[in-house]
């Protein structure tokens, strides 16, 4: 594990914590679905900002790195504020954006993440056009060509809150599925049920509850849009 690493990311990966198990239910939810294969790649984003998904994102990906088989790729899609760059302690100086704007080969753009069997794409300097980018036919490939290429790992996409950008919606097509990051008690109802709404219930494998007051994250992975399902619990900013 990298020594620079946010420190709430360090307490969320060790492996005796509470936080790390409630994660670990969250990956055994991703492969073993109740229904149909465990997606390939996943996107994971909220209705607003602020409710916590890029710390989800790069919780996900150190659980399933730390899994037997799993190897993960993290990709920052939020070119407006990234953050699983400094979580991670590393550079964001080239990333997704040179790829969408410059054409760089994208396997040159992927940092080791600290840990073994993780790798993160960052955002990359900040664009003039990050919805045009986000939302071009070349991001579209790209998905397919990370899936493809890499194709021993899942791809975890931090994207864009939905409310703040609409090119998330687009991108959402392309993934296999999404997982919504809600704040407790902060994010309103009408704007979760705006953004299943729009991507479509089919789409979302996952719901995570961020209670960061309350040292809890809750977490729910379901086939349908219901509320019966069993919670799981992490800490989440």
């Amino acid at each position: 594990m990298a020594g620079n690493w946010d420190e709430r990311l360090v307490n969320a990966s060790i492996t005796n914590a509470p936080v790390a198990e409630s994660f670990r239910t969250l990956r055994t939810r991703i492969l073993h679905p109740f229904e149909g294969d465990p997606p390939r790649s996943l996107l994971i984003t909220s209705a607003s900002p602020g409710e916590g998904k890029s710390f989800v994102c790069a919780n996900l990906g150190v659980v399933l790195a730390q899994g037997v088989d799993q190897y993960a790729l993290m990709v920052d899609c939020d070119l407006r504020k990234p953050t699983l760059h400094s979580l991670f302690g590393l550079p964001n100086d080239r990333g997704l954006v040179n790829f969408l704007r410059d054409r760089d080969d994208v396997g040159e753009t992927i940092l080791k993440a600290g840990v073994d069997k993780l790798s993160l794409i960052p955002a990359g300097p900040p664009p003039l056009n990050p919805s045009e980018l986000l939302g071009s036919v070349t991001m579209g490939r790209l998905v397919d060509e990370l899936v493809s290429r890499y194709d021993d790992r899942i791809i975890l996409f931090d994207s864009p809150p939905m409310r703040a950008a609409s090119e998330t919606a687009i991108l959402a097509q392309h993934v296999d599925g999404v997982i919504l990051v809600v704040r407790w008690g902060g994010s309103r109802r009408e704007y979760v049920q705006d953004l299943v709404d729009l991507i479509g219930r089919d789409k979302i494998v996952g719901l995570v509850f961020n209670a960061y007051k309350t040292n809890a994250l809750e977490a729910k992975m379901f086939g349908s849009y219901e509320y019966q399902q069993k919670y799981y619990y992490a800490h989440g900013r």
